[in-house]
């Protein structure tokens, strides 16, 4: 009966051998990234020498010059996954809620992305409303107000700083074993009270916020504070408070009202009287040695004049420090918004060519020898002369300060050219080898394509082989941002470098606009955009590269399709050699259904979410899909599940079985028919 024991523990030790080195996690890591830039599967291959398909446990791809949107449905099937460090990369879109419920996992480092959105919590089966992290740093983001830490009891370490909250993140009541908390350049305004529950802190800054509060009572334990940062907020009882000492000088820098505990002079105690004062005679004493007082010697006088220039200077170099500091501090506030062209002092005799660098590392050369040689030809403003050096003057000379983006076709800038002419400026790298002549004709046929729904083209600059086309800069930015990433009803105006063009000193109508919670917004903005393909159809062309960053919206939320005509441009008819089901109509119309999917379910439009609606409206369960963002009534929900339906038919699997965009438009508009205006 020994023998048949130890032979059952046996077997099971080589079960529990061949199942962890036979598992899928390489697979599912592989496609988590397939849609990342950057990405190589071979890292995976240094995780475990001795297993060919190892458990994964830890995904370190910090600093890796990452960019893309991850797909982070396939890390959820990870059954050892306990450690995610993606830090320092160029990284984009929401993170999932159930990301956090994950059991085996405790420490996650996000930092320095472009990760945006709300940090919510969505349980997973097993593991109810606790999170098992307790090392999180998703600072250097995108983050917004929604965070909620209530479910995070086991957090040790949180980092959230340098992200646009704008509140105080809830739930610290139940945060008994954080020790490390940074909240600092978050934008936060209101009482810094809610803290006050973190008994074991052992680290706190909160700097450079807008927060207001009692110092210390509104703040956890200050004895057992090992490093602690109020500077730049609107405390009171931080000025003279003894407390804050041991923390140095920079720890209280402007941290509320009142006078700085380190530059106060002594004030006299309440009850102590004046000292007296000496009245003396006219001709008493004092005006006897005013008498017999020696004259001022010279080197009295040299001494004296030494020190007027002396204290003359150090003021001086006082004035020029608080100079220096208030333009730079004025800087970082402007730092995203589009400034007034600086000239650049160029020589009529400088030869090109001309060099630039983009910020991935890639770079293009304007083949000029004279800056004024090359026009730029403004197709919306014939009369208007300007040249490539008002692009270099209006760009600081394509400086990565102007740069906006880096996309598909070629990297992005933002210009005010003379006549306070707002633009986007795209270099067009795939063009290098198209002729002259050729790009012309298509430059001046595109500036033809008028309608409402599409992004016009303002001008074009032939530069050597380098082509350089202009639009209209729009103000609120692309919908994907505007659906995944921004706050309902409310623009990012903290960064705008990836694919958007958003203008960060708004003032308009986007601060009041409809409430992306709002359905009828959705579905207008899906029907314009129908609008703007159906046209392009119709006068017989395609876009061939239809996404949700390629829709650009105006002041009213009415959608402009960009890239038109430019997407395939050097690439030939094909595109990116994928064959005809890539190009043409039909995958314009499949582009749509992907985009009118992602409008109504809240997802990001990849493969696998295309699925799953579909197989949803296939069961007659659409409803399931539909965005929980969205206000819902009867009239609306039914408006909704029709529109997937659209969706449904749009990305049909067969190009055959697509309907036209026009059959498309028809079909929204008779959904919903007051939003058939024109």
């Amino acid at each position: 009966m020994a023998g048949f024991y130890r032979l059952i523990v046996f077997l099971s030790f080589v079960v529990l051998v061949q199942s962890s080195c036979n598992s899928k996690d390489r697979k599912l890591v592989s496609k988590a990234f397939r849609s990342v830039s950057g990405f190589n599967s071979s890292w995976l291959d240094s995780l475990d020498s001795n297993c060919s398909r190892p458990l994964i446990k830890e995904i370190k791809f910090s600093s890796r010059n990452l960019s893309g949107i991850l797909s982070w449905m396939f890390l959820r099937n990870m059954s050892k996954l306990r450690r995610i460090d993606l830090s320092d990369n160029l990284l984009q879109g929401s993170v999932p809620g159930w990301l956090w419920s994950v059991p085996t996992l405790v420490d996650v480092n996000l930092s320095k992305n472009r990760f945006g959105g709300a940090v919510g919590f969505q349980p997973t089966s097993g593991n109810g409303s606790v999170s098992s992290v307790q090392t999180l740093n998703l600072s250097s983001n995108r983050f917004t107000n929604s965070v909620k830490l209530s479910v995070f009891s086991k957090l040790q370490f949180l980092d959230l700083s340098h992200n646009d909250l704008g509140i105080l993140p809830s739930g610290f009541t139940n945060l008994t074993n954080l020790k490390y908390l940074d909240i600092s350049n978050c934008n936060i305004s209101g009482s810094i009270k809610p803290i006050s529950v973190l008994r074991s802190l052992k680290h706190l800054d909160v700097s450079n916020n807008s927060l207001n509060g009692t110092f210390p009572s509104d703040f956890p334990p200050i004895t057992g504070l090992k490093f602690l940062n109020i500077s730049l907020n609107n405390f009171t009882g931080c000025a003279g408070s003894n407390e804050l000492n041991k923390f140095g000088k920079s720890s209280s820098v402007q941290c509320g009202t009142g006078t700085s505990v380190f530059n106060r002079p002594p004030s006299p105690p309440s009850n102590s009287t004046p000292p007296p004062q000496i009245i003396a005679p006219k001709d008493g004493p004092l005006q006897e040695h005013k008498k017999n007082r020696k004259p001022i010697t010279k080197s009295k006088a040299f001494v004296l004049s030494l020190s007027c220039s002396s204290g003359f200077l150090l003021a001086s170099i006082a004035l020029f420090i608080f100079c220096v500091w208030r333009r730079k501090k004025l800087a970082r506030r402007n730092k995203w918004a589009i400034s007034k062209p600086v000239q650049l002092p160029f020589k009529m005799d400088k030869s090109g060519p001309f060099s630039f660098e983009t910020e991935s590392g890639t770079s293009w050369v304007a083949d000029i020898k004279e800056p004024t040689s090359a026009p730029v030809i403004m197709c919306s403003k014939p009369l208007l002369n300007l040249t490539f050096k008002d692009l270099l003057a209006a760009t600081s000379h394509f400086g990565k300060d102007s740069l906006l983006a880096e996309g598909r076709s070629g990297p992005l800038y933002g210009a005010i050219l003379p006549g306070d002419l707002h633009v986007a400026i795209k270099v067009l790298e795939h063009a290098r080898d198209v002729d002259h002549d050729d790009a012309v004709a298509l430059f001046e046929d595109l500036f033809r394509l008028k309608h409402p729904n599409l992004l016009p083209l303002a001008g074009y600059c032939m530069a050597g082989t380098e082509k350089l086309v202009l639009y209209e800069f729009m103000a609120n930015g692309d919908l994907h941002r505007w659906l995944h990433e921004l706050p309902a009803g409310l623009p990012n105006v903290e960064d705008w470098s990836t694919d958007t063009w958003e203008n960060h000193n708004i003032t308009g109508s986007y601060l009041s606009s409809p409430d992306k919670t709002n359905w009828i917004t959705r579905h207008r903005i899906a029907v314009g955009v129908a609008r703007g393909l159906a046209y392009l159809h119709h006068v017989g062309t395609t876009h061939g590269h239809l996404v949700s960053s390629n829709i650009l919206l105006s002041d009213n939320l009415e959608p402009r399709i960009a890239d038109v005509g430019i997407g395939n441009i050097g690439r030939g008819k094909g595109g990116d050699d994928e064959g005809n089901s890539q190009s043409g109509a039909e995958f314009d119309v499949y582009c749509f259904g992907v985009i009118l999917i992602e409008l109504l379910t809240g997802t990001q439009g990849t493969e696998e979410s295309v699925k799953r609606v579909r197989k949803l409206v296939k069961e007659g369960v659409g409803i399931e899909a539909l965005d929980s963002r969205l206000r819902l009534g009867d009239d609306s929900v039914n408006g909704m599940v029709e529109s997937l339906r659209v969706g449904y038919l749009c990305t049909a699997e067969s190009p055959g079985k697509r309907p036209t965009m026009q059959q498309v438009l028809g079909l929204l508009k008779d959904i919903h028919p007051l939003l058939d205006l024109n």
